[in-house]
């Protein structure tokens, strides 16, 4: 529920009573400063409140976006200002200021409009009032019959629909996208939003969709991949819908966001096992190329997360590096080319799609696999040489933030501990290194050592000291963001080794499957971070092992078992990961109060 208290003079032939009623307002007019205080203190407090002056003309979408966009507090536009329950007690204060200054402002000139005289005064008190772009959209109170006049020509000369419509499109987009989906699917965003479809139920529509691609590719038959083919890209279209859908209609939330990131995941990681299993129905397995798929757009995604966290709120953010950049960016071409060869999810999904219907699934993973390779090699070279040449001071919140995307276990933080104060001594570059090193070593042994070898447990144990003396000291080093990527590409890919060099049907499927339930872990970590909503709990990290805590186990596993029992310990490992965070994380998602967010980052 949402009450609108309109303050001012009313003006014949005004609209704005049935604008603000069309957008979910409850309507309630104040005679003076007076009664609007004391209208806004009838407002039961978990209630949306917006002040609006009677003469305000303007677009309706100007009014939506000032109006009702839920990720902010307080927000206002030229003659209207709201807040939700979280911005309510500034609202009132600065509504009891202007009541007891008697409709002043301070003895300096009056600001007519009570709510522009209100957002004055929540400026003077420090609040965040969020003030949308409006481009070309008309939002003002004129003061007279011919303002007026003039304020109603221009809003009739500017189609607001269409405006609406174009910003529902995210600003930064991939090339695939802009060019083949964006230009219709904001037509079926609109006509979702006019069925009173919620972006979340178009989210469970795209991941249904790319499920059932993931089924048709494991029938392993020409017309299975053709099919799976033509839904991964309508699953696509979808996905691309969900997004401009919550734009359009400004329907925002933090599990809204969760589902669509999670859920891009989820729809690509299950379509990588549906190739495999379509692969093996026709005597190939490429369940290693799949499970390494998997692993290195992880990676990526984890080099994405660490880098922009470690830099979200840095000072003295500039470099050469980053100078060069934005100069290519001012040559059009340039833009659509470093978009398109870091392979953002558009292009990925396309280049998968089409190469599943016209080839075979090794044929198909390996074109992923060369084009990923490609993509984190430019995008981690160019982040590694913006770190070097810029003079950043990272935060005590960068800090924290890479110190839960390392996912640390008891294990790492009793090392960590017992050697934070040798850890202080050590150079800004060797953090970043000790990781790089100890990871390496567990997975190089467990690759050049035959199934059922100690040597990988000895790895694993120093893998466990490294990890530990690595994030012992806050991560606030040039490149201490490379510590998380390289953790995770530590433990996925011992899984991997281990699970090939088993040799058994089945390991690999069940080490797929035991990667993707930590994987989700990791991700679900960064969309708590990016939501502003904490790390999951210390309980969780250290009941699933932390990365060192799960290596180690991987290594024992392996060493004590027979290969066929190997694979019912991953399988058993990972059933009992999936079901520990997907309760955690469902349950937190459904019920944290969270505030609203979406993500309109980098396509991923």
């Amino acid at each position: 529920m949402s009450t609108a208290i309109l303050t001012g003079q009313p003006v014949p032939g005004s609209s704005i009573e049935g604008d603000l009623r069309s957008l979910g307002f409850e309507v309630r007019t104040a005679a003076d400063t007076a009664d609007a205080e004391t209208l806004l203190a009838q407002v039961p407090g978990d209630q949306r409140v917006a002040v609006v002056d009677a003469r305000f003309v303007g677009h309706l979408h100007a009014l939506r976006l000032g109006l009702t966009d839920p990720r902010f507090p307080l927000a206002a536009v030229p003659g209207a200002v709201t807040a939700q329950p979280a911005g309510r007690q500034a609202l009132t204060r600065a509504m009891a200021r202007e009541n007891s200054a008697g409709g002043g402002n301070g003895g300096t000139v009056v600001i007519d409009s009570l709510a522009d005289r209100v957002v004055t005064a929540l400026d003077a008190d420090g609040a965040d009032v969020h003030r949308p772009e409006l481009g070309s959209l008309v939002a003002t109170v004129p003061g007279d019959p011919q303002a007026r006049n003039e304020a109603r020509q221009a809003v009739a000369s500017v189609d607001d629909e269409a405006i609406r419509l174009k910003s529902a499109v995210k600003s930064r987009d991939g090339f695939f996208t802009t060019f083949f989906i964006s230009p219709y699917s904001r037509y079926i965003a609109r006509w979702c939003a006019r069925r009173g479809l919620t972006p979340n139920q178009v989210t469970t529509a795209s991941l249904i969709t790319a499920l059932i691609a993931a089924a048709c590719a494991a029938t392993g038959t020409r017309g299975g991949f053709v099919a799976a083919g033509v839904l991964l890209i309508a699953s696509f279209v979808l996905d691309c819908t969900d997004g401009q859908l919550a734009r359009y209609s400004l329907q925002y939330s933090t599990l809204g966001a969760w589902l669509d990131a999670t859920f891009d995941r989820a729809k690509e990681y299950a379509y990588y096992a549906g190739l495999a299993l379509g692969a093996a129905r026709g005597g190939d397995d490429v369940w290693a190329l799949a499970l390494g798929a998997m692993i290195l757009q992880t990676c990526r995604h984890v080099v994405d997360f660490s880098f922009n966290e470690a830099n979200h709120d840095a000072t003295a953010n500039t470099s050469p590096t980053a100078a060069l950049s934005d100069k290519l960016d001012s040559v059009g071409w340039t833009v659509w080319v470093r978009r398109m060869i870091v392979l953002p999810i558009g292009e990925r999904w396309a280049m998968i799609a089409v190469l599943t219907a016209v080839t075979t699934p090794r044929i198909t993973f390996y074109a992923l696999l060369v084009g990923c390779a490609f993509a984190a090699s430019y995008t981690t070279a160019g982040r590694v040489l913006r770190s070097l040449t810029r003079k950043a001071r990272r935060t005590d919140r960068a800090a924290a933030a890479l110190a839960d995307l390392a996912d640390s276990g008891a294990l790492a933080q009793g090392v960590a501990k017992a050697l934070r104060k040798p850890a202080r001594r050590l150079p800004g570059f060797a953090v970043p290194a000790i990781a790089l090193l100890g990871g390496a070593a567990v997975v190089a042994t467990a690759l050049f050592t035959d199934f059922g070898s100690p040597w990988p447990i000895v790895a694993a144990a120093g893998y466990v000291l490294t990890s530990g003396l690595a994030v012992a000291r806050p991560l606030k080093g040039a490149l201490d963001w490379l510590v998380p990527p390289f953790f995770r590409a530590a433990e996925y890919c011992t899984v991997l080794a281990l699970a090939a060099g088993a040799g058994v049907n089945g390991v690999l499927p069940a080490a797929f499957g035991l990667v993707a339930a930590v994987a989700y872990h990791h991700y679900d970590t960064v969309y708590r971070i990016r939501g502003n909503a904490g790390a999951p709990p210390v309980w969780l990290t250290r009941t699933i092992g932390g990365h060192e805590g799960r290596t180690l186990l991987v290594t024992v596993l392996a060493a004590l078992l027979t290969a066929a029992q190997f694979k019912v310990a991953l399988t058993a490992l990972a059933v009992a990961v999936a079901l520990l965070v997907l309760v955690e994380s469902i349950r937190f998602w459904v019920s944290a109060g969270a505030p609203a967010v979406h993500d309109e980052g980098e396509p991923a």
